[in-house]
């Protein structure tokens, strides 16, 4: 088969860019061809489709990358034209979106269908900005809000929801609701959620005619490799953002004499390093990838996720458990379908909660921590196989040959 993947970042940036890249590994190694459809950037990770990839647009870059994200953020004229010479050239079998909003644009989908009708399109979903402007379901002072699936696309403006500014927030609003007017949705044939939590939300938004199924985020094999190695600290690894909830974890931890190590950078990272300035059992490690954030997972005790918006199916959780660390979760979005509860983690509901979860683990003896290893490392083995999930897709694929 030939494969086109879209997605609006070419580097390793977060969740859905791990996930496009790992896809891609797993489609080649199994005979498959694949080809990319992204943005330029200086970090992209070197490939010959490069040539097709549209000029960077970014509401935090420069005066010509602000310029270039709005006045293309409905609809990119640029991203339809290069986006058609590739299909001309490559001709794929099929094509797999990531994400495209904002800066790609629901453009590609025009194209795709102007250069095949029949091409299926498989969307994976990584957030829900299908159904909410904003994509966290968090409005402009951090809260999780679902005025939008019941009120309209309007509560976006009115709670600020974008960076707390109207002025982004009537922008997001705007392309919602052209996307909307256009149809775009239902000219997707497939939307593909990791969590079954956000399909339950895709499915009850009726955002499109089109199926709306489940299928857990894969793991490649190289990332899962058991590790019996612990040095006894806690440690949290992504994005220091306000949605990751990593100020409660900080908190929760004051009451609680264990180690703690952060792993990552964000817009939030000073205000994190003031409010645990006065714990010397917390260290922010900085931004750490490969080698480098291996080992500092391997030797964790566990890891902690403690997000106040509804998550997916981070790789945090993934990919600590494929090197058998139990997990640490708060109740929220996709995260308890990973976790039973004093099997492979805990889940937690606050703060109170996430400092319980550490003292359980404190309280552990040696035999019941090793088997709570063992039992997340087993999660991952038996759910997040990538060859199971490259045959999922593939099926996916004929279902929708066949219903054409």
């Amino acid at each position: 088969m030939k494969i086109l993947l879209v997605n609006k970042f070419h580097y390793l940036r977060g969740g859905a860019e791990r996930y496009y890249f790992s896809l891609a590994n797993a489609f080649i190694k199994a005979g498959d061809s694949v080809a990319f459809f992204s943005m330029r950037d200086e970090r992209n990770v070197e490939t010959e489709y490069s040539k097709y990839f549209v000029k960077n647009s970014s509401i935090d870059g420069g005066l010509k990358e602000k310029l270039n994200m709005v006045c293309g953020m409905k609809y990119r004229r640029e991203s339809y034209k290069k986006i058609f010479s590739l299909l001309k050239d490559f001709k794929p079998d099929l094509v797999i979106f990531n994400n495209i909003h904002k800066q790609l644009t629901c453009s590609v989908i025009d194209a795709i269908k102007d250069y095949d009708k029949d091409l299926p399109i498989i969307w994976i979903m990584h957030d829900l900005i299908t159904v909410c402007p904003v994509y966290t379901m968090l409005n402009g002072k951090g809260e999780t809000c679902d005025k939008c699936l019941h009120n309209g696309l309007k509560e976006c403006v009115k709670n600020k929801c974008v960076k707390g500014k109207k002025s982004l927030s009537y922008l997001s609003y705007r392309e919602a609701t052209f996307i909307k007017k256009k149809g775009f949705y239902d000219k997707v044939d497939l939307f593909v959620c990791p969590s079954q939590f956000y399909a339950k939300i895709l499915n009850g938004a009726k955002f499109t005619t089109s199926p709306v199924e489940f299928l857990r985020n894969p793991l490649e094999d190289g990332v899962m490799s058991f590790s019996d190695k612990n040095d006894g600290y806690y440690l949290y690894f992504g994005r220091l953002s306000k949605e990751k909830g990593v100020d409660v974890l900080i908190d929760a931890v004051k009451d609680v004499n264990v180690q703690l190590k952060i792993v990552g950078d964000g817009p939030e990272r000073d205000t994190l390093v003031h409010r645990s300035e006065n714990n010397g059992n917390i260290e922010f490690l900085g931004y750490k990838s490969g080698k480098e954030l291996d080992d500092v997972i391997n030797r964790a005790k566990a890891i902690i996720i403690p997000s106040v918006w509804y998550e997916n199916c981070p790789y945090s959780a993934l990919e600590g458990m494929a090197k058998g660390k139990p997990i640490i979760v708060s109740n929220v979005g996709g995260l308890p379908e990973l976790v039973k509860d004093g099997v492979n983690g805990f889940i937690c509901r606050d703060k109170e909660g996430l400092k319980k979860a550490i003292e359980k683990f404190e309280n552990l003896s040696e035999q019941e921590y090793k088997k709570i290893c063992k039992n997340a490392f087993s999660f991952v083995k038996a759910n997040c196989d990538i060859e199971k999930y490259i045959l999922s897709i593939k099926e996916k694929y004929k279902e929708i040959i066949n219903r054409k």
